[in-house]
């Protein structure tokens, strides 16, 4: 129910913001939207679930999660309930399809509650954004539809042991073996790695191209053959 509210709230909140650029039915330029910074209703409202769920779940148990580094599976399911996970998902794949701002309103006050908490959640998004971006129709069917359906985890694996901010020095590689890609290398901080479903991965199919041309993405089941998950890294600040 609190999830199905939350749905209809966004959506009104995305016809709001997108009715303000409606060009004059008169046939005159259309004014130039003026910046204003007073929330509307429903986004009022999204900023407040967001808010009450930090203080009455996430910052309870936050000095646990610090200090134990045990990954918030609880906290994540409540939050997905509630539809505060996966903002982005376009509505005609089940999720809310709340743009950036919206989204932002969200992400921040969750990690108002904990930051490392809010980061597992919001690495979703980061896998996600990609598949929205450039994935077939079957493709985002599949693989976003199934994060609406139930409170799975996705992770977003560009990060090596050697390449982390340079991209282009990322030596994971896939070459194409009849209607399959073989995918080899080492992916490495991947947020949400141990628990994801699915991961967004980022492989070179290239190695004359250069950087913009040299790498694929790719989506991976988190239950294919092959896939080893590493240790915990025990990171200094977030869990």
């Amino acid at each position: 129910m609190i999830r199905s509210q939350l749905l209809n709230t966004a959506r009104r909140s995305v016809r709001a913001f997108a009715s303000t650029s409606v060009a004059s039915s008169s046939g005159a330029p259309p004014a130039t939207p003026s910046l204003g910074f007073q929330l509307s209703e429903d986004q009022l409202n999204i900023q407040d679930a967001a808010r009450q769920f930090a203080r009455d779940v996430i910052i309870p148990a936050a000095p646990h999660h610090d200090k134990t580094g045990e990954y918030p599976v609880d906290i994540i399911k409540q939050a997905w309930e509630l539809g505060l996970v996966n903002t982005h998902i376009p509505a005609e794949y089940g999720g809310l399809g709340l743009g950036v701002f919206d989204s932002a309103l969200v992400s921040e006050q969750l990690a108002y509650g904990c930051s490392g908490i809010q980061t597992a959640i919001e690495a979703n998004g980061l896998a996600e954004a990609p598949v929205v971006l450039a994935a077939s129709d079957a493709q985002k069917k599949k693989y976003l539809g199934r994060m609406t359906e139930e409170p799975l985890m996705a992770g977003y694996c560009v990060t090596e042991p050697g390449a982390g901010s340079d991209v282009a020095g990322a030596k994971t590689h896939a070459v194409k073996k009849g209607d399959k890609w073989v995918v080899n290398g080492q992916k490495m901080w991947i947020t949400n790695g141990g628990k994801a479903n699915w991961y967004f991965l980022l492989a070179k199919t290239d190695p004359t191209a250069n950087a913009g041309k040299a790498f694929t993405g790719f989506i991976v089941d988190a239950d294919s053959p092959g896939i080893t998950v590493g240790r915990k890294e025990w990171n200094m600040g977030q869990r």
